[in-house]
């Protein structure tokens, strides 16, 4: 092992002066973690997955401007996002290896398709709507979100979101208001039209972006997940040279920590 699971707070400063918060675990060969929709580096997931790879490598897990302790300069840009993930990466050492999620897998993969220091690229399910039965989105959705938040209507935005672009049921985002989870939901209300920004129009597969991108790259997906997601993997997957695709059993888009370390420990181990 390279080091012991210890960890340490951090900020740094993004090109258009926006300061993010990360915590770095362990010491080794940089790994910087990208979260999805809703989370920030206190997610349990990638805090799990930091804590599960600190022994081998220094992975930092930052906070997505917006969020937790990160502060969140507007105009916002996709642009913007990747400058942010160019400054951890820097904080990091200048090159890392880059794991996202989600929508956070989006972000990733625009970024190591304009090369920035990444060397090698895993990703959790990018909601691409490749197949007939993924969710239907407007082009404009994230200029809708964000018209939602500039009225205050930040809750409608949280369940448009949820409803439309995660496919949770209408009276299951009602019965979340009671929860105590509601309030930070909430709270990040203004960067779901970020998600919807990355992900682009009708969150097409971005096939341009893909071929461009000459990193080692490995698709994870979950055998519960929704086929679509499946889909969507298989297609990014088969949108870059030499990719590999692995579904991981037993496991929904929620997917745990345990089944996600020894797969990113396997891949950045090489």
């Amino acid at each position: 092992m390279n080091g012991h699971a210890t960890s340490a707070d951090g900020t740094v400063t993004s090109a258009d002066g926006t300061v993010l918060a990360y915590d770095s675990y362990g010491a080794g060969p940089a790994v910087v973690l990208v979260n999805g929709a809703f989370g920030d580096r206190a997610h349990p997931t990638l805090a799990g997955v930091a804590a599960g790879l600190a022994p081998w490598f220094t992975v930092v897990n930052y906070d997505r401007r917006g969020r937790g302790g990160s502060g969140d300069t507007r105009p916002y840009a996709v642009e913007r996002e990747i400058e942010d993930l160019a400054a951890v990466i820097g904080a990091a050492g200048g090159t890392a290896m880059v794991f996202g999620g989600s929508s956070g897998a989006a972000l990733v993969l625009e970024a190591a398709a304009r090369g920035l220091g990444i060397t090698r690229v895993a990703v959790w399910e990018p909601p691409y709507h490749v197949d007939a039965d993924a969710p239907s989105l407007p082009d404009d959705f994230a200029a809708q979100l964000d018209a939602l938040v500039d009225a205050g209507r930040w809750e409608e935005a949280v369940e448009r979101f949820m409803v439309e672009a995660a496919e949770v049921p209408a009276e299951a985002v009602a019965a979340m208001r009671a929860d105590a989870s509601w309030a930070h939901l909430k709270g990040v209300a203004r960067t779901l039209a970020y998600e919807a920004a990355v992900l682009g129009p009708g969150n097409r597969l971005p096939a341009a972006t893909l071929a461009a991108i000459a990193q080692p790259l490995l698709v994870l997906s979950g055998e519960r997940s929704p086929r679509w997601m499946t889909g969507a993997a298989r297609a990014v997957a088969a949108g870059v040279p030499g990719a590999r695709h692995r579904v991981l059993e037993e496991q929904s888009h929620a997917v745990t920590p345990e089944a996600l370390v020894p797969e990113l420990l396997e891949f950045f181990a090489r």
